[in-house]
This record gives structure tokens, C-alpha cells and sequence, in this order.
């Protein structure tokens, strides 16, 4: 089924204005909440995450750039959508932080909240063109917040416990009167905990959370491209009252090689000839990215920027079977420095070639006399 367009999604123009595509959205967001959709919840999270996938490129100026010019086929190899989580998962991704919280002033709720996944990590993950093409798995280092081992998390001190919130004694919450209605919102003395602390731990103060360093393992599909973002489910930092982790986005940037070029999934070698080669021709043996050698027919009268393939020796498609090609782009080299008896047997060729024109030479030269004879 094909995919509808963006903008229609949205219900914005094309000509529409960043702020405008972020308005929309939010109201979306809205609308497809599950407490407004009790009656179907499935569906409701189903729209979410499509106008979730249409605000994620509009609201990047360099997608909705190709998604204007090439439609759809303009993203491809992009990590556009492909959310797997449910509902709160893909809204936290764009919103942050606590749903419930986020909605609570809405539906009644924003008391004693407790419940809320850990917060996402990003991570820049530079590679080589080889570690992106073969892929591998890598070890990294990234800084996020551990339960504090003074506390134990509890943000106390040692020996003492958290007290009762006094301003809303323990619940949570407090009513606000706004008219005819009675609004309950989190408490802002004990933020929704319905408790305080009175002795803070030295080490945490209070955060219940310490930075620390951990050792993460990144499996790189063979393949990957530049710019794409791999997820490493759990590795984010920690939830509220036992909820799950957050996530790690790793940020791929791949490194430029000094002999290959990626062009989607082909690589491209440049490789020079000498003037005889290319003349005669020969067979040339060329590297390959794994570090070995392939051979490559040149045949007579090979010009300066000819491109030879070699089948499957390009990158391996992400997605499905198959693995690009090497391209082989030769060019011609005219060398600085000639022996006596090289430059001999030039002097004598080019003898030969004034006496011998060539086909093409002799077009050229009747066309420069025909145009010379009409002045």
C-alpha cells in the first residue's frame, strides 16, 4: 500500500512554515491520544506514529528538502519511522519525558506519576568505510546517570527516609479552581512524589542518580550508511520507580577512505593507466576493500574515464540480499619525466601520426579548414 503524502497528513500546506508543521502535529498528538480513544486505542496509536513519521521529516529542513523534490524515493536509506515501541514509547521520542505527565492537566491526572521510562542517549559512532560495509561489533563508552551506591537511590542521607509533602500530604497532587472547574496537577513542592527530603545525600544531593561511565557493545550491520541511526534498546538511562530504561542512539558517521568512494551501494576506485596500457590495452589488477586484488581487463583503445565493474564486490544492501558492485574508473597518465629512449620512440610515433591522421583527426581538421575558408 502506497504511503500517503506528508503534507496531507499533517492537514498543512507545502509552502507551510516550520512553526505551522509543529502546530499541527501537537494537535495530532492530541487528537490520538489513547484516553481520547478508549474505544479504539489500536488504531488511534496506528495515526499517531504516521503523523509522528510525516512531522520527523517536515520538521528536518534537509529531508523535507529531498521529500519535496523526489517524494518518498528522496528518503530512502534514511531512518525515517520504523517505530516499534507503543504509543508512550514513539510519544516520548518527540515530546520527552512523562506522558501521563504531559496529558495529566488534560485528562485529570499529573499526580504522583510515578511511572516513567528513562530518558534516550544519543552517540556519535564514528566508523571506517570498512567497518560500515562488512560491519562489526564495537564496544563504547557512554557517560549516563547510575543509582547512587551512597543512598542506595533513595536521595537521602544515610540512616534517614524521605517525609511526607506537607502541601499536599502525601498525594501527589492539589486541585486548582479555574471557574466552574477543578484542575489536579502535580504538586510543585514535591513535583508529583508526594514526598520531600529533609537530609539530601552528600554525594547525589538529592538526585538519587550519580554520572558514571559504562561499557556498551554495538552490533554495526554490514552495510550501514552514513547518517543513519541504529537503536540499542535498553541502554538509556534509568526510569522513575523501577520503569524501564531509556534508549541509545547511535549517530553513524563514517570516515572518508583514501581509495574508495560509497555511491549508494557501490564503491568507486580510481585507478591510473599509462598511455600504452590504455592504447594496447592490458589487464590491471585493482584493490579491493577487503584488502585483496581483482583483475581487470582493459581493453584497446580505453579512454580516460572509463568505468569497469566487478560484480558483488560493492556494499552488501542493508535490507535485502544482494551486494552492490566495485566500479573501476581509469584514467590516463601522462608521465612528468621521460628516459632518452622513451622520448625517442614518442618523437618517432608522433611522426607517424602526422604522416597516418587518423579518422577522427582528419573530421577535425576538415571542419577547422571549411570554417577558415568562410572568412
Amino acid at each position: 500500500m502506497a504511503k500517503r503524502d506528508y503534507y496531507d497528513i499533517l492537514g498543512v500546506d507545502r509552502g507551510s512554515s516550520p512553526e505551522d508543521i509543529k502546530s499541527a502535529f501537537k494537535k495530532l498528538a492530541l487528537k490520538y491520544h489513547p484516553d481520547r480513544n478508549p474505544d479504539d486505542k489500536k488504531a488511534a496509536e496506528e495515526r499517531f506514529k504516521e503523523a509522528a513519521e510525516a512531522y520527523e521529516v517536515l520538521s528536518n529542513p534537509e529531508k523535507r528538502r529531498r521529500y519535496d523534490q523526489f517524494g518518498h524515493k528522496g528518503l530512502q536509506g534514511d531512518h525515517v519511522g520504523g517505530f516499534t515501541g507503543g504509543f508512550d514509547d514513539v510519544f516520548r521520542q518527540f515530546f520527552g519525558g512523562d506522558v501521563g505527565g504531559i496529558f495529566g492537566d488534560l485528562f485529570g491526572g499529573g499526580g504522583r506519576r510515578s511511572s516513567r521510562r528513562g530518558a534516550s542517549i544519543e552517540y556519535d559512532l564514528a566508523l571506517t568505510l570498512e567497518e560500515a560495509v562488512f560491519g562489526k561489533k564495537q564496544t563504547i563508552t557512554i557517560a549516563r546517570r547510575e543509582m547512587c551506591p551512597n543512598c542506595r537511590g533513595t536521595g537521602c542521607e544515610p540512616g534517614t527516609h524521605p517525609e511526607r509533602c506537607p502541601r499536599c500530604n502525601g498525594h501527589g497532587q492539589i486541585s486548582r479552581s479555574a471557574g466552574f472547574f477543578s484542575v489536579q496537577t502535580a504538586c510543585p513542592t514535591c513535583n508529583g512524589t508526594g514526598e520531600v527530603i529533609s537530609s539530601p545525600c552528600p554525594r547525589c544531593n538529592a538526585m538519587r542518580r550519580v554520572p558514571k561511565k559504562i561499557p556498551v557493545e554495538v552490533s554495526v550491520p554490514a552495510g550501514v550508511p552514513d547518517g543513519a541511526t541504529l537503536r540499542v534498546s535498553g541502554q538509556g538511562e534509568l526510569g522513575d520507580n523501577g520503569s524501564p530504561r531509556g534508549d541509545l542512539f547511535c549517530n553513524i558517521h563514517v570516515k572518508e577512505h583514501e581509495l574508495f568512494e560509497r555511491h549508494n551501494d557501490d564503491l568507486l576506485c580510481r585507478v591510473p593507466l599509462s598511455y600504452s596500457q590504455a592504447t594496447l590495452g592490458c589487464e590491471l589488477d585493482v584493490p579491493t576493500l577487503d584488502g585483496k586484488t581483482a583483475t581487470v581487463r582493459i581493453r584497446k583503445g580505453t579512454q580516460s574515464g572509463d568505468i569497469h565493474r566487478l560484480k558483488g564486490l560493492g556494499v552488501p544492501h542493508l535490507r535485502t540480499n544482494g551486494t552492490g558492485d566495485q566500479l573501476v574508473q581509469v584514467y590516463v597518465e601522462v608521465p612528468k619525466q621521460l628516459t632518452p629512449e622513451q622520448e625517442s620512440l614518442l618523437r618517432e610515433y608522433a611522426k607517424l601520426e602526422e604522416k597516418n591522421v587518423s579518422p577522427q583527426r582528419k573530421t577535425f581538421l576538415d571542419k577547422l579548414k571549411k570554417y577558415f575558408s568562410k572568412k
